[in-house]
Formats: structure tokens, sequence, C-alpha cells
């Protein structure tokens, strides 16, 4: 499938101008503003885009992204491919270490990839099937699914292993046209063994126990303000990298992060829709394509939500195009299926939303949302539903897309709406991961360019699937998605379970996230991606 090319976000130098983030750290620093954290450098554990964005900064995978966001060698220097392209044979480069000295070598992959496995990682479901393929990992999971014990067989089955230091060999169940994309994916980072079985359940907790062997090295980290990183001289592409300090600052108000910027603190920091219309003129505001899709999450353990009207009704009752029109204002656009545009494209070269076109569920329809809401509840047997709605306050914009729903639902007669507040981390990790909740404004950022990375979200036993969906019918049109070779034929198929799930609805889809930002304009070379890791910050460099 071909790859779509990365935005780049870079203003090049022209003036000095007042509020352009040039900043007293000077030239060799880079100041990054986020308001959101990070939660941990474990690329076993780690699983939202902040957290990526850090692992990226100091750690290298196989493949990585060159200064025009296109895919390219990184501890790989190159890679053979058999003629059935389902083997995989990588030649790491003999300069990549690790900044205690000790060189990077294919068992850093090996142990990386089974302890994924092993710990049950959040996303260890990528290295089967649902993302990756390797062989034997499927069966691996199979026996975490039924609690059964993993043997050293299990894993000497799979389909990796270190030829030599400096050769890695992975053998996958079927070819991907993507997998080099991939490659550039976190939970398939390196691990030194040594270094990790030392800090124990420590590892990547705080700035000494993360060992890098990318751009910059972590040297404090202050969880929910600021982290600091600084140029790694033992990096195997160390005359690359321009800047000496990258300095993150994790700031939830977004209008202290302006006014940050204002005041010369910080060379990039995003602004929510209140704040659009005071920037949206000025030379050194951007707005580009986050790649998010905001959706609700369905608790289908709900016999009310269950009901497919009721589904039905919600998403008809939610005006999307005044949502980002008139209230996000920064870009973002009304989703129309559950997988976004701009993603991937077909073998033919068009567009997912293109082929599969736009649901007419996700139109503006009050009028029919009230009859089709009505039915269901004489479905019911009830008069009325009672419904709690759970957002984090910490995650802008989920704070303006939980207000306006509440309004759009409370329309609905017979509808009851309680909202329940909370932050990211409660809401993911211990409503939804408990199925405390009826429904969920939730978010998923793609993790590589192909339509699999939101579909397989829906699968039975996905880790992701919160709301405890189960259709046979989508477990078969995946299964054959996973398992077909003709990339035509396999793009049918995944039309087809989009459709099912646009049927069923247990995700519903609301918006596609814009981002709007400010950016010093004497930095350039910051690397955009709406899939995968967001930012790449080895080839920013600032002005003098």
């Amino acid at each position: 499938m071909k790859k779509l090319k990365a935005l780049i976000v870079m203003c090049l130098a022209t003036a000095m101008l007042v509020g352009c983030g040039s900043g007293s750290a000077g030239s060799d620093t880079y100041v990054f503003t986020s308001e959101l954290d990070i939660k941990n450098l474990d690329s076993c554990d780690a699983d939202d885009g902040m957290s990526f964005n850090a692992m990226h900064a100091c750690i290298d995978g196989l493949m990585g992204l060159d200064e025009e966001g296109n895919i390219t060698g990184a501890i790989a220097e190159s890679y053979d491919l058999s003629d059935d392209q389902k083997t995989y044979t990588f030649h790491l480069r003999e300069d990549a270490n690790w900044a205690n000295g000790t060189p990077v070598t294919a068992d850093d992959f090996v142990y990386a990839w089974q302890r994924i496995l092993k710990n049950n990682g959040n996303y260890a479901y990528m290295l089967g099937s649902d993302g990756a393929a390797i062989v034997g990992v499927d069966e691996i999971l199979t026996k975490m699914a039924d609690k059964k014990e993993l043997t050293d067989a299990d894993f000497a089955n799979m389909g990796v292993k270190a030829v030599d230091d400096k050769t890695l060999e992975v053998t996958i169940t079927r070819p991907i046209s993507y997998f080099d994309e991939l490659m550039t994916f976190p939970c398939y980072y390196p691990i030194n063994q040594e270094f990790c079985e030392e800090k124990g359940d420590q590892y990547a907790k705080t700035a000494e126990n993360v060992l890098s062997n990318g751009a910059y090295v972590m040297k404090t980290w202050e969880p929910g303000k600021q982290a600091t990183f600084e140029k790694n001289d033992k990096y195997w592409n160390a005359d690359a990298v321009k800047t000496q300090k990258l300095v993150m600052n994790i700031i939830p108000d977004l209008q202290t992060a302006a006014t940050s910027f204002e005041n010369g603190e910080t060379d990039f920091a995003p602004i929510n829709s209140q704040l659009v219309d005071k920037y949206k003129n000025e030379d050194y505001y951007v707005s580009f394509n986050e790649g998010y899709l905001f959706y609700l999450e369905i608790n289908e353990k709900n016999t009310d939500l269950a009901n497919n009207k009721i589904k039905q009704a919600l998403s008809l009752a939610i005006d999307r195009e005044d949502f980002v029109t008139n209230v996000l204002k920064d870009g973002s656009k009304a989703a129309k299926g559950f997988v976004p545009r701009e993603l991937s494209v077909s073998p033919t070269g068009t567009d997912f939303r293109d082929d599969a076109g736009d649901y007419d569920v996700t139109s503006y329809n009050l009028e029919k949302a009230q009859q089709l809401f009505a039915e269901g509840l004489k479905e019911l047997g009830k008069t009325s539903i009672n419904v709690r709605l759970t957002y984090g306050t910490d995650e802008s914009p989920m704070d303006q897309m939980a207000e306006y729903l509440q309004n759009a639902f409370s329309k609905l007669d017979g509808l009851n709406i309680e909202m329940v507040a909370t932050t990211k981390q409660d809401r993911i990790y211990t409503k939804m991961a408990n199925g405390d909740f009826d429904i969920a404004c939730t978010r998923w950022g793609p993790d590589y360019g192909d339509p699999t990375t939101y579909l397989n979200l829906l699968l039975d036993g996905n880790s992701n699937n919160y709301g405890k969906y189960y259709s046979e019918e989508y477990e078969a049109v995946m299964e054959k998605v996973s398992t077909e070779e003709d990339a035509a034929t396999r793009w049918q198929y995944m039309i087809d379970a989009e459709k099912i799930a646009m049927t069923d609805l247990p995700n519903i889809p609301v918006f596609e996230k814009g981002t709007s930002a400010l950016e010093n304009q004497n930095v350039k070379g910051l690397v955009h991606r709406p899939v995968g890791v967001p930012y790449t910050f080895h080839y920013v460099e600032k002005a003098e």
C-alpha cells in the first residue's frame, strides 16, 4: 500500500517577530509544549502520543524518518526481502550503539519483542496478525488469552531471530506492503536486556532509567511538568542533529501555553478553538491534520445502548459540521466513517474514505434521530433511559466535545445524560478498562497507514475493545483481511468490515482532529506525521 507523505511542519527564518518564540534558551535549545503528559518510555507499556514523542526522541527502531518524513533506515542500514515477501533480513549499523557504549544488536530486538508478549503489553497484539503478523505470535497470543503458561518452545517458534549480532531475521505469515512503516512504531523498538533487567519495574519510568540509542539522551523528567533531553554524541546519525537540547514542557492550560509562546519561552505551542480567532492571521499560526479520530465508545454490556436504534439516534443527533466549523475551528473535519480520510490509499491510489463512501448515520437529522430513539425505547419497553457520558477534562478538546454532545443529546426526548468528568488516565485505565462506563468520549491515533489500525480495535480480545463489541460476521471478514494476500481483494474486505461496524455502531465516529499551533518562524525541520509517532525532533534547526 502506498505510504502517505508526512506533513512537514516547518517555518524558515525570516525576520524576528514579536512573539515568534525565539526564547531566552538560545539557538541550541528547542522548546516544545504539549497539553498532555508523558506516561513512560517503556515500549511494552506506553500507548499515547506524547510518550511516543519522548521515546522517539531518544530511541531508534529498525526504521525511521528522513527530513521529509519518508520511511528510511535507522538502526537497520538495509534489509533484504525474500521472493515470497515473507522474510526480512535486517542488517544493523555497525556504528549503532547505546548511550552507555554497548552496541545495539539483533538480540536487543528479539528481547524487546519477546518481552512485550511475556508482559502482555498494550501493543502485544501488534506483533500478531493484527499488525506485523510475525510467525508464531498468534499462537502465543492465543495461549495468553486462554491463560496458559508460555514456554521457551513458544518463543523458539517465533519468527524473529538474531542470525548474528548485526543481523536480524523476521519471518511473517503474509506479505505486508507497509511492513517497513510498522518498524518505525515504538512497540518494535529495541531494549538493552542487561540495562532493563537491572532497572526492574522502574525501567523507563524515570530519566536515569532510560537508555538511549537515538538522537537525544533524556536528562531530567518531572512528570506533569517537564522533560529535558541533550544531544547524544554517540548517536550513529549525530551529524544530522543540529539542536543540542530539547525541552518538552507539559502545560495543560493552552492559554498559558500561548502566553508562554508570546513571552518567547517556547518554540511550539498547541492552541484550542477559543484562541484560534486571536491568532489565525498571525504568520506564526499553523494548522494541520493531527491524525486522531475522536469517537464515542459504547458499552455493549449496557442493554439499553445495545439497541441499534438507540445508537443510530445518538449518531444522527450530532451536528458534526457545526461542531468542527463553529466550535473547534482548528482544521478538524466531520467524521464520515470509522476509518478517517488521509490515512491510506488503495492499490489504485484512491483514499479509503472515497472508496468506502460516507455513511448516512454520520449526517445530522434530529427529526429522524428522535423517531429512531422513540422506536428504540418502545423495543426496550421504556419511556426513558439514563446514560453516563464519560470524558477526560485534561485531553483537549474532549471537554468541548462532551459539552457539545450533552447539548445535542438533551434534545432527544426520553434521554437523561449524566456527565462524568475525569482525567484521561482514569477514563482509560480505570473506568473503561473495568467496564465502568456507558458512553465514553475517546480517541485513537493511527499507529500505521492501513485501515486495520482502526478496524482491529473492534476485534474480540483486542485490548482496546473496552465496549466488548462482538460480531461473528465482523470477525469472519476481519479474518479474511488478515490472511488475504491479494491487495485489491483485501482492500474490499476492509470496506466490508467498516460497513458492518458502521451498521452495528459499537463506536460512533464524531470528528477527525486538526491541530492549530503557534510555531517559532526561526525554526525549521520539525517533522509531523498524522500516522504513528506524531513528531520527529531529529532535524530541528533554530536560526541564530
